[in-house]
Order: structure tokens, then C-alpha cells, then sequence
């Protein structure tokens, strides 16, 4: 797929009898001819890559419906079996989407429990033996080698796969083509990326990774496979364009969501509030068809695991914590408690993003170097990790068992809230419970309830601030990682600390202020409510949180968004992703779109028939994606009798190097016939955007010749009017998904073209057009 350009690039105009002229006016062919002050006018952006490898440009996608002739004909042509059948296959594909996710999701948790559980096990052996040198070289060597895999399989063989995937998959929905991001490699180092950076104890969760896997399988299936192996079945390739891909990747990534908390309604609601930009209700249908499919496999598979027969797999399930025994006591005087945990989670949330925003940029100094140094960080974090999670313990002070309660204490090789470590009989170690073990556990342990005394005040501070160091230095390693963990575990811990000094005056458990806790916190870095609450109540089961929990997350959500933007737009940032954000800047609305063509050059345009000389040329000298076509001398039906120049639309990049490679040439300059075009292309065909000029050899006669770009001109393209402002048009494109947005005149005078400039997304990026109107962003005087 061919570059586009941005406000530089998508340009210049074309004669058909003076190639001369386009390369003098181009400037992408000859830049250097241009004025000194208007190169420096153009726009350019200067991204930052947050593994280390600079994002060059990066295109956008056509979820625009090509209306071309062939297309018209195609849907006139398709019989009501032909119809039902592509909308059975829609489903078919949604159902594969859910099935294979949670399939993959099941393995994943069941890798992850028995390489952790059987590594903690001869830990605690080597312990109970009092070797605790022994204990210690094991439980360091075994993360070390476990992150070392995970991390050298990202960055030799999938950079992509590292990271959680949601800034890049918010992206794509928003009609970002991150390329790489969606391929088979990158599936395989996920999975596997993922159970080794998680058994080995980092602070990092699954459950980022999985909403990436998710999309990987629904990319894969609906373009029949991986690029090199690609299965090209007739009633597959309806599926291998950017609109349905689109679809089914946000299946995937609701499929994801829903396999990491078992939360069919609360990943539906994630795709439609946090990642899609394009949303409608035969999608909201499918993507619910997907996640309930998932909920099927994983309850199917927990069924299994309660008759053992997943080794050491706990009673959790196949979620990454259980709250359903939640104790729901509270009184209006409790609204006190929830406003200050909900506000507590905005402006520690807003600080965690401001801080994870200064290391990522640390970091990216330190991968930008190459492959060993990305290598190094990852296992220096592991190893601090590890010295961490296994020395921290010994500065806890042993507690004695409480004779009354039903649960054995200490245990020893088990999940629970008893950890021996280095007691003697009938004492634990609280801080052990929390650190030497998965963070899946870890997370049962601090959230479970009626355990008033079970943990001291010192053991919470130490957990909650060794969370907030290696949640803001595991982050950005080049291995699989995901947010939500460790945001629940640092807001887990300050929420129960809160409760322990709330216990006093409220009625509220501090296995409830915990749960509180991450969700404050969650809602002041992501920025979600709707779903976040929706994913609570499906864990907990229990309605009566419902009230308490939508304050928390408004309140902390309503303080973060006073501070700085949510954690994954600062990551689009830090990436160089050309995002376009829901709502424009005030300025823009002062801005008009003729404003904003009038510094680019004009604009490269075809006739209906052309020749083939000029349309070679124009493809070898630029990286447009897509040309105006308009036909001169044309009598418009009603109105005046004098001839006009009609703009018949648009005409993308790929349908003109598929026509010269299929050698589709006139000898003569004329129109064809409707039989002519269906016997060179397919419908199908068309939504291939595979192919390169490089590729395509034209012989001296052949550029003689000429193409009828009538049929394979998009007849629809939107245009808007140079006077509409710039904010106007910024709405119009996200909503709509647009790649090119046609100006046209406000004013046709005669002898004047039909389209005045392009713009593209690149074009409407802010911090772009501030480099072409910098007094934009200064107020004005009163």
C-alpha cells in the first residue's frame, strides 16, 4: 500500500500535455524548486516511538464505500442467496472471533498458573528448609530466564507484540493502518510473550495482551490468514477490505476484554466507549454474539478445572479475581468515604500518568540505542522485581494465627491469606501473602473481605509503594504488558490502607474500600466509566455496589480529566499515531478548509480518459492515494447551455496500478462499454490494495495509449465547501472514517476546477496546522 501524504504531499496539479509542468509544480517530485518560505509553511509531524523504533508515516485506511461502477453493478447483480450467505459468514466469522479467544485465553491462564505455581512451590520448599540464598537464586534465575524469552522474542522477532496493543488498536478503529500490528508473528510472540512476562512475576497483567490477541484472530480470519499463506476462498475475500476488517477487529477486542474479567456486557461496552470510533447497531449485535461465545468457553473450561484436571490452577476461575462473596453494608453517612477514595483515584491516577509519561520518554532514549539495550532494560526490571517481591517480606513482623477461623493457617504451597514464608508454626507473613505469589492471587488476597486484622498498616504502605515504583518502571519494556494490573494493584492498596483508617466510622469492609480503590483508581488513568462499572458489577454479582461504584468512578474520572488526558492518548502521543480526537480545538472553528488548502499546491487531477503517460508519471512522482478525475466540455443537464467541468470523482492509487498492470489501454480516446469492464475486474478484485508502480513495466507505445477511468472512479467522494471551518470538517472525517475530503469552490466561475485541494487526515491534525498557522494558538488581544 502506497504512502499518503499530508498537507505537502496531496497536491499539485496535472496537464495532460505538459509532463514538464507537474514536476516543476510538484514538490514531492522536485521540492527543491519550491520557495524557501513556502516548504517551510508545510506540515510535518515528529513522532516518538515508544519501544525505540521511530514510526515513519503511517497512512490511513479506506473504510469509505467505493462506489464505482463496478460496485453498482456487483449489488445489482447479487441474488438473495448470495446476500444471506455473506451475512451468515459475518456471524460465522464473529462466532471463530469468540471461540478462538477464549480457547487461547484458557491456555494462556492455565500456562501461566502452572509455570508460576510450580516455580513458587520449590521456592517455598527451598524456604521451609530455612535456604533462603538457595530460595532466592532460584526464584530470581527462574524470572530472569522467563522475561529473557519474553523479551527476546519481542524484540527480535514481533517489536509490535510489546506493549499492551489498545493505543494501537484505538487507532486502527480510528483509521490509523499501524502496520505489523494485526500479523501471525505478532499473534505467536503475544501468547507466548505473555505467559512469560506474567509467570514471571512482573507487574504487569494479561488482560491488555488479550484485547491485542483478540483483534489478531479477527484480522487474521477475515483477511483468510497471514500475508504469505493467505487463503483466497471467492466468499472470503468479501471480508479482506479496511470496513468489515474493521468490524471484526472490534469483536476481537470486545472477545478480549471479556475473556480477561469474564464480562460479556462489560467488553462490549469497552470496545464502544474506550477503543471504537465507529459504532453502529449490527456491530453492537455481533460483537455481544462474540464475548457471549467466549463466556461459554471459559465457563466450560472451569467446569474441567473443578474437577482437577488442570494441575495447579486455583478455585479463582478464569478471571483474573473473584469479589462475588462482597459484603455490601453501608449508610448515607458512607458517601463521605466514597467521594475522598473517588477523588483520591483522580489526582493519583492524573499523577500516575504524568509520571509514567516522563519515563516512557526515558525509556525511548534508551531503546532508540538497539536491541541489546531493550534486551538489558527488560531484565534489569526483572531482577529489581524479583529482589523486591522476595526480600521485602523479611521487614514484615510474623503474625499469630487466629485460632477461631476456619481457614488452615499458616499455609504453605496454596493460595490464601496465610502465608508462613520465615514464621514459625501458628504465625504468617501478611506482606508475603501479597508479594510471593501471582498477581492474580495477589489481588484475591487484598480484595477479600471480613478480613479486618489479617493485614498490618506497615505491610500495606510497602505494598502499595513497591506497586507504584514497578507500575511506573515495568510499563514500556519491551515485552506483552498489560495496564489494568497494575492500576488495580496500587489502587487496591490504597484503598484498603483508606479503609483500615476509616474502619472506625463506616460500615464499609476493607475488602469493598480495595475494590473501590482500583476502580477510582482505573477511572482517573484510563478515563472509562460506563464499562468499568459494568465489568465491577459482572465480577462482584451483587447489584448493591452499583450506586457506591458510579460515584467513585464519576468523581475520579470528573478530577483526572481537570489534570492531563487519559494513559492511552498520552501513549498515541508518544507513539506518533495521527489520532484524530473526538472534539476539535476552539481555534479551529476560526479556520477555514479553503484557508487551509491555499498553502498546500494545487491538486493533481485526471481526466476521464486518460493517458496513460500521465498517469504513470503521476504515480512514479508522488505517493498520493487518491486523484480527482473530471471531464472538461461537459453540458450539464439543467441550467445554462454553456460547458462546465464536471468532477466525476475520485480514483484511488490501487485501482490505477491494477489497470496498468492488466494492461486495460485504449488505442483511441474514447469511452467503454459496460462489458469491456467486467471482463477485466472483479468487484473483489478492486478491494485488493496490494501492488507498487516499481512493480509495473509500461512499454514507449503503451504510454501512448489511453484509460477510461470512468468505471473505477468513486462517483460518491464527500466534498465539502471551502467556506465550512476546519473544526466542521475535523467531525465529519472521524465520524464518517474518511481518507480524502474533496474542497470544492464556493463560487464555480467559469474556467475554474471543480475541486480546490485534498485534505487528508494528516492535514487536520492539530499540532500540524499549528505549524502552518502558529498565531492560532496565541490568544488574541483584547
Amino acid at each position: 500500500m502506497s504512502k499518503e501524504s499530508g498537507l505537502n504531499k496531496e497536491s499539485t496539479s496535472m496537464n495532460d500535455t505538459m509532463v514538464e509542468e507537474v514536476e516543476e509544480r510538484d514538490p514531492e517530485s522536485n521540492p527543491l524548486n519550491e520557495p524557501l518560505l513556502k516548504r517551510n509553511r508545510t506540515l510535518s509531524s515528529n513522532p516518538l516511538a515508544l519501544v525505540g523504533a521511530k514510526v515513519s508515516y503511517i497512512e490511513s485506511l479506506d473504510y469509505e464505500i467505493n462506489e464505482n461502477d463496478l460496485f453498482k453493478q456487483d449489488w445489482r447483480s447479487r441474488s438473495r442467496t448470495q446476500v444471506l450467505q455473506y451475512i451468515f459468514w459475518k456471524w460465522a466469522l464473529a462466532f471463530l472471533v469468540g471461540l478462538l479467544t477464549g480457547v487461547i485465553a484458557t491456555l494462556i491462564n492455565l500456562a501461566i498458573e502452572n509455570i508460576a505455581g510450580y516455580k513458587l512451590l520449590a521456592v517455598v520448599n527451598f524456604i521451609q528448609k530455612e535456604r533462603y540464598l538457595t530460595g532466592f537464586l532460584y526464584f530470581t534465575g527462574a524470572n530472569f530466564i522467563l522475561t529473557f524469552v519474553a523479551s527476546i522474542l519481542c524484540v527480535c522477532f514481533a517489536p509490535t507484540a510489546a506493549g499492551p496493543g489498545i493505543p494501537e488498536i484505538k487507532a486502527y478503529l480510528n483509521g490509523v493502518d499501524t502496520p505489523n500490528m494485526y500479523g501471525a508473528t505478532t499473534l505467536f510472540v503475544k501468547i507466548i510473550g505473555s505467559i512469560g512476562a506474567v509467570s514471571a512475576g512482573l507487574d504487569l497483567g494479561k488482560e491488555g495482551p488479550l484485547v491485542h490477541i483478540g483483534s489478531c484472530i479477527a484480522s487474521l480470519l477475515g483477511q483468510g490468514g497471514p500475508d504469505n499463506y493467505r487463503i483466497k476462498w471467492r466468499w472470503l475475500r468479501y471480508f479482506n477490505n479496511d470496513r468489515d476488517r474493521r468490524d471484526l477487529i472490534t469483536c476481537g477486542a470486545s472477545s478480549g476484554v471479556c475473556a480477561a474479567f469474564r464480562a460479556p456486557v462489560g467488553g462490549v461496552l469497552f470496545a464502544l466507549e474506550e477503543v471504537a470510533t465507529w459504532w453502529r447497531s449490527a456491530l453492537l449485535w455481533r460483537t455481544f454474539f462474540s464475548t457471549a461465545v467466549v463466556v461459554v468457553v471459559l465457563r466450560t473450561t472451569i467446569e474441567l478445572c473443578h474437577k482437577g484436571k488442570c494441575g495447579l490452577f486455583g478455585e479463582g476461575g478464569l478471571i483474573m479475581f473473584d469479589v462475588s462473596d462482597v459484603t455490601v453494608n453501608y449508610n448515607v453517612i458512607d458517601i463521605i468515604p466514597v467521594v475522598i477514595i473517588g477523588v483520591l483515584g483522580g489526582v493519583l491516577g492524573s499523577l500516575y500518568n504524568y509520571l509514567l509519561h516522563k519515563v516512557l520518554r526515558l525509556y525511548n532514549l534508551i531503546n532508540q540505542k538497539g536491541k541489546m539495550y531493550k534486551l538489558l532494560l527488560s531484565l534489569s526490571v526483572a531482577l529489581f522485581t524479583s529482589i523486591c517481591q522476595y526480600c521485602l517480606p523479611f521487614l514484615a513482623k510474623c503474625t499469630p494465627c487466629d485460632p477461631s477461623l476456619s481457614e488452615v493457617c499458616p499455609t504453605n504451597g496454596r493460595s490464601g491469606n496465610f502465608k508462613q514464608f520465615n514464621c514459625p508454626n501458628g504465625h504468617y507473613n501478611d506482606l508475603a501473602t501479597l508479594l510471593l505469589t501471582t498477581n492474580d492471587d495477589a489481588v484475591r488476597n487484598i480484595f477479600s473481605t471480613n478480613t479486618p486484622f489479617e493485614y498490618q498498616p506497615f505491610s500495606i504502605v510497602i505494598f502499595f509503594g513497591l506497586y507504584c515504583i514497578l507500575g511506573l518502571i515495568t510499563f514500556g519494556i519491551a515485552v506483552p504488558s498489560g495496564l489494568f494490573l497494575p492500576i488495580i494493584l496500587m489502587g487496591s492498596g490504597y484503598g484498603r490502607l483508606l479503609g483500615m483508617l476509616m474502619r472506625p466510622h463506616t460500615n464499609i469492609d476493607q475488602g469493598l474500600f480495595a475494590v473501590l480503590g482500583a476502580a477510582s483508581l482505573m477511572a482517573g488513568s484510563m478515563r472509562m466509566t460506563v464499562s468499568l462499572c459494568v465489568i465491577f458489577l459482572e465480577l462482584t454479582n451483587n447489584l448493591l455496589l452499583l450506586p457506591i461504584t458510579m460515584i467513585v468512578l464519576l468523581i475520579a474520572k470528573t478530577v483526572g480529566d481537570s489534570f492531563n488526558p487519559s494513559i492511552y492518548e498520552i501513549i498515541l502521543h508518544l507513539k506518533g499515531l495521527p489520532f484524530m480526537d473526538a472534539n476539535p480545538e476552539p481555534w479551529m472553528r476560526n479556520l477555514t478548509v479553503g484557508e487551509l488548502v491555499d498553502v498546500k499546491p494545487a491538486v493533481i487531477s485526471f481526466r476521464g480518459v486518460e493517458k496513460v503517460a500521465n498517469i504513470v508519471n503521476a504515480l512514479r512522482n508522488t505517493t498520493h492515494n487518491g486523484f480527482p478525475v473530471m471531464d472538461c466540455g461537459v453540458v450539464p443537464a439543467t441550467g445554462v447551455a454553456s460547458e462546465a467541468t464536471e468532477l466525476h470523482g475520485i480514483i484511488l492509487r490501487a485501482h490505477l496500478i491494477q489497470v496498468l498492470k492488466k494492461k486495460w489501454f485504449l488505442k483511441e480516446k474514447r469511452r467503454t462499454e459496460e462489458w469491456e469492464v467486467r471482463e477485466k475486474f472483479t468487484w473483489v478484485e478492486l478491494a485488493e490494495r496490494e501492488g507498487n508502480i516499481e512493480d509495473v513495466a509500461v512499454t514507449k507505445e503503451e504510454m501512448e495509449m489511453f484509460v477510461d477511468l470512468h468505471p473505477l472512479t468513486n462517483t460518491t467522494p464527500f466534498t465539502v465547501l471551502e467556506s465550512m471551518s476546519v473544526a466542521k470538517a475535523m467531525v465529519l472525517f472521524r465520524q464518517v472514517g474518511l481518507r480524502h475530503m474533496l474542497v470544492v469552490p464556493k463560487y464555480q466561475a467559469s474556467g475554474v476546477s471543480p475541486v480546490i485541494g485534498i485534505l487528508t487526515r494528516q492535514d487536520l491534525l492539530a499540532h500540524n496546522i499549528l505549524t502552518v498557522f502558529p498565531q492560532l494558538s496565541k490568544p488574541k488581544r483584547k
